[in-house]
Parts: C-alpha cells; sequence; structure tokens
C-alpha cells in the first residue's frame, strides 16, 4: 500500500531510488502516458502479457463490461504508454473513496528498456492524489511474511515473486487482507471446477 500524502516529490523520495530513476528515464526518453477509454489497447496488450507469462485472463467483454460501469462513476481509468506511437503498457485502476487500486496491468515485449510499466504507475497514482486518494494499492504479491519476501525477491521469479520485486520499489508497506471467498451458485459444476484446479496444480 503505497501512501499518497504529501508532495510529489515527497512520494518519490518513499520509493526506492532505482524505481526513481526508472520513472525519469522512461519520461526523458520520451514514453508518453495517456488516459485512454477504449478498452481494447489495454485489451491487445493484456493477450500478449497472457501468452507470455501463461497466466489467465478474461474475455474482452468483461473488461469492456467492468469499464463501462465504473468509468462514468469517475471510478475507472485506463492509462496507455507509448512511444512514438507504439503500444508499451496499459493499466486499468479504480478509485473508491480515499483509496485507489491497480488491478489489472499488462505490457508489451518492445522497449521494456524504456521502464514505461514504472512512469504508467507513477500517472495513475498522481491521477488518484488528484482525486484525493490517500493510498495506492498495488494488489498481490507472494503470501509469505516481510522478512521472507525481503530475503528471497532477489534469487526467485517463480509465481508472483517477480511481480514483488517490481512492486516493492515504489515504497509503501506491506499489508494483509482476508482472502477471497467463492459464492457458490451452482455446486456440481463447483465441484468440477475444484477437481480441474487440483489436476492443474498437480500438473
Amino acid at each position: 500500500m503505497v501512501s499518497l500524502d504529501g508532495t510529489e516529490n515527497q512520494i518519490l523520495a518513499r520509493m526506492k531510488s532505482k524505481t526513481r530513476y526508472n520513472i525519469r528515464l522512461s519520461d526523458k526518453k520520451g514514453v508518453t502516458i495517456r488516459e485512454i477509454t477504449s478498452v481494447d489497447p489495454f485489451y491487445d496488450l493484456l493477450q500478449g502479457t497472457s501468452d507470455r507469462a501463461a497466466f489467465g485472463i478474461h474475455t474482452r467483454a468483461y473488461y469492456q463490461e467492468t469499464f463501462q460501469i465504473f468509468h462514468p462513476l469517475g471510478a475507472c481509468a485506463i492509462f496507455l504508454a507509448e512511444f512514438q506511437g507504439t503500444p508499451l503498457a496499459s493499466i486499468m485502476v479504480f478509485q473508491y473513496g480515499e483509496r485507489s487500486w491497480y488491478f489489472y496491468g499488462a505490457s508489451s515485449n518492445e522497449h521494456r528498456e524504456l521502464m514505461p510499466t514504472y512512469l504508467i504507475q507513477w500517472e495513475a497514482m498522481r491521477w488518484a492524489k488528484e482525486r484525493g486518494c490517500l493510498n495506492y494499492d498495488l494488489w498481490g504479491v507472494p503470501d509469505e511474511d516481510l522478512n521472507t519476501l525481503e530475503e528471497g525477491f532477489t534469487s526467485r521469479s517463480d509465481g508472483l515473486w517477480g511481480v514483488y520485486r517490481f512492486k516493492r520499489g515504489f515504497g509503501g508497506q506491506l499489508l494483509r487482507a482476508s482472502g477471497p471467498w467463492d459464492r457458490i451458485y451452482n455446486q456440481p459444476l463447483y465441484a468440477l471446477y475444484k477437481l480441474r484446479a487440483r489436476i492443474q496444480r498437480g500438473a
């Protein structure tokens, strides 16, 4: 959880020096960030990220409906990072009251040396701060205690370890919340779903 308290310079000062460097490098090298109202560029990048990292995503219609529900309320925004017109990264963020969440993100393999994922997160934090948010929630990391995370992030890249390595650079505080709960509407189908999940974990 990144605190948005203080000035922009104070927020940057609480980040790791390498993260500050990457934000400034991305800006200096000409990466631009803009807010968009079409889900398509975001989803196109998300599909590429899913294929590259081998994780599941929702359908385009899911993200489209999510955006259509929350954006008119001022509670959702999509940001797109570009370099010379080429999309490099995109994120979908949400806001409710004094808190903002980074839920969905995607990036291209192109121009990764320009660090667009750092600059786009910073612009989303600025967006949240302008709307009165006090915190920016970077969401999930490996389910480990802080000491284990700090001891292992340089050597591990499985699961969410790479995600933690990226997110820790923005400073903030490790917080724990209740885990997700399933609301079961169809017990037989749910039993098949759980069986499939167990088989996949064992594969």
